[in-house]
């Protein structure tokens, strides 16, 4: 599908991102919110950024910031034209739900489905063929997300010591983007939002609102900066030809 077509003589979807950008990078041990630290001369999250605002078929990204973030207000992106700035919550599911609300107040009005694709802001080294595929094929109610087959061996461990090992036969390591149509995320987000401990992945409230994401194989080099060690590797992968943008 590309993003002119139609589906079932309807009006062509409509896409949006949203960026979950409130967290701080606690585990990162460097005193600053890591989607601000430097990446080949940008911050992390300007990579972040990058692919949604050079895809065309994106009407906009929902930016969700930290309460009192004053670091992205000082970036040149900050004034590009398709992103739109929202104040995430305490919690994942807070953030996301604030992202989504903020883009079904703008295209209320709109008479076509509406997607989202919900992306971390840690993971910079995502390219816009990425996008595109989950685009191509995940444009339905179940929607999809980037994974790849776990690979390594997996134990079961009791106070560090190895008591089973796990079948990785059907096991997939979960990443972003994901892509939902915004009213079927909207009202799973919702209805998990009491949970204990919350989602800290949207398909997980699909999947408990009875929904199948598609598992679309992503890429190793689209990671998740989450510790000092991911910086150099990220940096390796944003070097390649392929992330030059």
């Amino acid at each position: 599908m590309n993003s002119g077509s139609r589906r079932n003589g309807g009006p062509a979807p409509r896409y949006w991102a949203v960026l979950a950008s409130a967290g701080g990078g606690a585990r990162m041990g460097l005193g600053r919110p890591k989607q601000y630290l430097n990446l080949q001369g940008r911050a992390l999250l300007e990579w972040s950024l990058a692919p949604f605002l050079d895809a065309g078929w994106i009407d906009g990204v929902a930016l969700v910031l930290a309460r009192g973030d004053s670091e992205f207000a000082r970036l040149p992106i900050a004034r590009h034209p398709k992103i739109v700035t929202v104040t995430g919550g305490a919690a994942r599911v807070d953030s996301v739900l604030a992202g989504l609300s903020a883009i079904s107040a703008i295209s209320r009005r709109l008479q076509a489905p509406v997607y989202t694709l919900i992306h971390d802001a840690a993971r910079p080294c995502l390219t816009v063929d990425d996008i595109e595929r989950l685009r191509d094929e995940a444009s339905d109610d179940n929607g999809g997300l980037l994974a790849l087959p776990v690979t390594d061996t997996l134990k079961r461990a009791t106070r560090e010591r190895s008591v089973a090992t796990i079948d990785r036969t059907e096991l997939w390591r979960g990443q972003t983007p994901q892509l939902f149509r915004l009213d079927l995320l909207r009202n799973a987000l919702e209805r998990s939002r009491s949970r204990t401990p919350p989602f800290d992945d949207e398909a997980a409230a699909m999947e408990a609102a009875g929904y199948k994401p598609l598992l679309l194989r992503g890429r190793e080099s689209n990671l998740k900066v989450t510790y000092p060690e991911d910086l150099p590797l990220a940096e390796f992968w944003l070097s390649r030809q392929e992330y030059a943008r």
